[in-house]
């Protein structure tokens, strides 16, 4: 096949790149000094900025053509898992991050090291990198695989791994150099793009079906229910309130690839006003994709329509960017698409080096003397740089698991950091609200939560109970492993 992009949809693919590295040459003048400077930018950072960054951060492109086919197939409820995350970041606006200033912390697993010692900040620290290796390097994968698709026409290894190189060269432009200030001020840029992109996608659908009854369409096929008050659905208002609500409060409190932005705000009134701001503004922009995954579901009910490319099962979304979009269109979606992805690269890029340096590496390095403070900003983009090679060789491996073995790697992996998620929640909880527990059961506590969801995945003892009550049930069982000895400070 050949590719079926245009002139016109070049011109904006590469005007878009052209911006990226004006802006990425800018943002890296500012010189740094320490490593709390690279990631956390010495707390100077404004908190709208901040939270425009974690609306970036917590899309991928992943998102960007998964939530259209979540409602292409079923309906609005998806909306309530952010209503549950509005109800997560407020109680890690008001409960985690006063103890995450009142430490200075650059990382959120140095309030581990506060509690339990130096070795459950570095084994939290682990966990959190094994879970983004695998969950970060398969979203680069389907980022990559989308770009292939649309530029190439193909999704052969070496344009996926072009795919691949294109999205770390971008995200290496903006973190290598500049750290999280760079990080925080592209996803600025990311955001408008793809929010941008999106607006303009809704808006020709909604144009190309003119003289058609959508909303009558869409209540006859009952699409537009947003709240599920039924006891099985996926998004149900108990789910809502249990497992998915936990699963929010591990990822906007307990990930670094989120909080490490929210760190860098001015003080702790300032991150907890960017976290709630986030949320806000991230709503507004996930009904933007459910209603595209509306429209298509009215522009496509009664086509025929094979969502398969070359073999690979593609979303409503990503069919139609490949057989409907017109020139210049094409283009700009390409480039939302993009820029959902870089969002969430650059940001994990730093996020995992300001784990292997500040957890790991530099306490390690001053236990053998005084070492000068840019010794350790040398090392952080040195591990940035390693992180990326990590992540682009986990994405082409994601490649060919997914074409020569029987268990999909993908599906996995992007649930990975749920399985990381259980055990840090038993291990926060304990900390946070009760005296027991100590730097011995840390790492069975981690091991215990990612083993108990493992075992609850159907492919692995044929169980099969609702991915909220596994999250429920994994967090139970990691905090419970904390209670089991004394504190021993």
């Amino acid at each position: 096949m050949q590719s079926t992009f245009s002139s016109l949809d070049w011109f904006v693919f590469f005007a878009y790149f052209l911006v990226l590295g004006i802006t990425s040459y800018k943002l890296s003048q500012d010189k740094i000094k320490t490593s709390r400077d690279y990631f956390v930018s010495a707390n100077s950072i404004p908190m709208f900025a901040v939270a425009l960054s974690v609306l970036a951060t917590s899309q991928s492109a992943a998102t960007f053509l998964g939530v259209p086919e979540y409602s292409y197939k079923n309906d609005f409820t998806f909306i309530g898992f952010y209503l549950s995350a509005l109800l997560a970041v407020i109680f890690v606006a008001f409960v985690l991050i006063p103890k995450f200033y009142a430490l200075r912390a650059v990382t959120v697993y140095e309030l581990l090291e506060n509690k339990y010692g130096k070795s459950a900040k570095k084994q939290a620290g682990i966990m959190f990198l094994i879970g983004r290796v695998l969950a970060s390097g398969a979203r680069l994968y389907i980022g990559a695989l989308a770009i292939s698709m649309i530029l190439f026409a193909d999704i052969t290894a070496w344009h996926v791994m072009l795919g691949v190189i294109i999205l770390m060269v971008g995200a290496l432009s903006y973190t290598y150099f500049g750290g999280v200030t760079s990080i925080i001020l592209s996803d600025i840029i990311q955001a408008i793009v793809y929010i941008v992109a999106s607006l303009v996608v809704l808006i020709y659908l909604y144009t190309s079906l003119e003289n058609v009854d959508i909303l009558a369409i869409l209540q006859e096929h009952q699409k537009l229910v947003f709240f599920d008050t039924s006891l099985d659905g996926k998004f149900n208002i108990i789910g809502l309130l249990s497992g998915w609500l936990l699963l929010n409060i591990a990822a906007f409190g307990l990930d670094q690839d989120m909080t490490q932005r929210v760190l860098s705000c001015k003080n702790q009134k300032e991150a907890a006003k960017s976290l709630i701001v986030a949320i806000l503004l991230t709503i507004p922009v996930v009904l933007i994709f459910l209603s595209i995954g509306a429209l298509l579901f009215v522009f496509y009910q009664n086509a025929n329509v094979v969502q398969n490319f070359d073999g690979e099962n593609i979303t409503i979304f990503m069919y139609y960017i490949l057989n409907e979009m017109p020139e210049g269109v094409r283009g700009l979606v390409t480039i939302g698409a993009i820029a959902a992805a870089l969002s969430s690269a650059n940001s994990v890029l730093g996020a995992m080096a300001s784990v292997a340096i500040e957890d790991i590496y530099k306490p390690w390095k001053l236990e053998q003397g005084k070492i000068e403070e840019m010794h350790f900003v040398n090392a952080s983009r040195v591990a940035v740089l390693f992180f990326a090679v990590v992540l682009s060789v986990m994405a082409m491996v994601s490649y060919f698991w997914q074409r020569y073995s029987d268990l999909s790697l993908i599906s996995f992996a992007l649930g990975v950091m749920a399985f990381a998620y259980t055990g840090l929640l038993g291990v926060f909880f304990s900390a946070i609200f009760t005296n027991r527990g100590n730097a011995k059961l840390v790492p069975w506590s981690l091991v215990g939560g990612f083993l108990t969801i493992l075992a609850l995945q159907p492919y692995a003892f044929g169980i099969n109970i609702d991915f909220s009550w596994q999250i429920v049930i994994g967090t139970i069982i990691a905090f419970a492993i904390m209670q089991l000895g004394k504190n021993d400070g």
